[in-house]
């Protein structure tokens, strides 16, 4: 029989399959990471600059948070980048692309440079009013 004392064991944290490609930065002052749409998200310096995402196509693999003026120079760099499928913002480095692993690393190497390319600054949060607040506003 159980000790009705006994702490429960927690259950363990998933480990997220892209994780290796980040660890790298976690010693950065700037790094930040964040749970985002069901992935992972990485800032530095405040910069919204990679998501890694592990879930069903299209949302397995690297996304490259940059400006869409910049997408020819990173297509350029690396050719199996493309716009992503439904965020065509973002370019998209598919789980399934032959040297998934060697470009990845290379693409986060970049963020760690800090290459002006990579890295979008975070829309600022709304604040919501409720509706009694929004009435007394329209008065």
């Amino acid at each position: 029989m159980r000790d009705p004392f006994e702490k429960p064991f927690a259950k363990a944290k998933p480990v997220h399959p892209y994780e290796w490609l980040w660890e790298g930065l976690a010693s950065d002052p700037g790094f930040v990471l964040r749970s985002m749409f069901g992935g992972k998200s990485v800032y530095l310096d405040g910069k919204l600059m990679l998501f890694f995402a592990a879930k069903d196509e299209p949302w397995r693999g690297l996304l490259v948070c940059t400006d869409r003026r910049h997408h020819a120079a990173l297509v350029a760099d690396f050719a199996d980048l493309r716009p992503h499928p439904i965020l065509p913002k973002w370019l998209y480095l598919p789980e399934t692309a032959e040297a998934f692993e060697r470009l990845a690393g290379q693409l986060v190497t970049l963020a760690r440079r800090r290459d002006p390319r990579l890295g979008v600054a975070p829309h600022p949060k709304h604040k919501h009013q409720s509706a009694k607040g929004r009435r007394r506003l329209r008065s």
